[in-house]
């Protein structure tokens, strides 16, 4: 059996994530294959902060200093792509698929940064695009490769024990019942009708959102806190970071965990990474 310790984060800009301290949890994670999410430098920036130990693959935003999503790894891939969606939908810095040999299996890795939305502006539009894409591609990713996984800062929580505060937040972005019906197809089981939370029908993807299945029915566990007010230290977060795998993959999961900082003033991004090991 080969570990894959498989981490993703979403930096909030990685030069501002590094002058913060990320580097320091960076060499004490032993982590194999890093997706960030929110990049917003350029790749000789990244790969000039992370050093010549790292393969990377970077795909920025169309609009300097926005978006950008990346995979680093200690194994180059032998493949990467970043299209998604039709032709004339633009998904740059959004969206990076890469296939790496590991342990003597492909493994196919996707990091992904979904738009945050507004509701009843063009924002929203542009997310509900997105979803749609995501949904396309996920049962051809899964034909592609049998083990597969999407990570990254998908801005939705799933059900109310994915946010503290769900009650006021049925009407914005990130808790709408539309957005959550989306995630109930991707994690319903394969080919049945689910519904969703508006009342929507459609069929299951069967990919397994690893943090639910580890961490069971609780509350939680957040993973991005606002950095306003007493939010991280009343742990009023949201749980809007995943590792969605293939059932294939995810059966191999033996440890998941959320590494949120241990107090306020050490974080170095709002969010907080989602680390997970797989045995292959």
């Amino acid at each position: 059996m080969t570990r894959l310790r498989l981490a993703t984060v979403n930096v909030n800009g990685i030069r501002a994530a590094f002058r913060k301290g990320m580097g320091d949890w960076l060499a004490d994670r032993d982590v194999d294959v890093l997706a960030l999410q929110e990049v917003r430098a350029s790749t000789e920036d990244l790969t000039g902060l992370l050093g010549d130990e790292w393969d990377v693959v970077h795909d920025p935003a169309s609009a300097k200093g926005r978006a950008g999503v990346a995979i680093a790894s200690r194994h180059r891939p032998h493949l990467h792509r970043v299209e998604l969606g039709a032709e004339d939908f633009d998904s740059a810095g959004r969206w990076i698929e890469a296939d790496y040999e590991i342990g003597g299996r492909t493994v196919t890795v996707v990091s992904t940064y979904v738009h945050s939305g507004e509701v009843d502006t063009p924002k929203q539009v542009e997310k509900w695009k997105f979803l749609d894409a995501m949904t396309e591609r996920l049962p051809a990713l899964r034909a592609h490769n049998p083990l597969a996984v999407v990570v990254g800062d998908l801005n939705v929580g799933h059900d109310q024990r994915d946010i503290k505060n769900w009650k006021g937040n049925v009407k914005r972005a990130g808790f709408l019942p539309r957005e959550r019906a989306y995630f109930s197809r991707f994690f319903g089981a394969e080919g049945e009708q689910v519904e969703g939370a508006d009342g929507s029908t459609g069929p299951g993807l069967g990919w397994v959102d690893v943090g639910r299945a580890q961490a069971g029915d609780v509350d939680g566990p957040y993973t991005w806190w606002s950095w306003r007010g007493q939010a991280f230290d009343n742990d009023s977060g949201w749980r809007i970071d995943y590792q969605v795998a293939t059932p294939e993959l995810a059966s191999t999961v033996t440890s998941y965990t959320v590494d949120r900082a241990a107090a306020y003033d050490q974080r170095w991004s709002d969010h907080a990474p989602v680390v997970v090991d797989y045995d292959l």
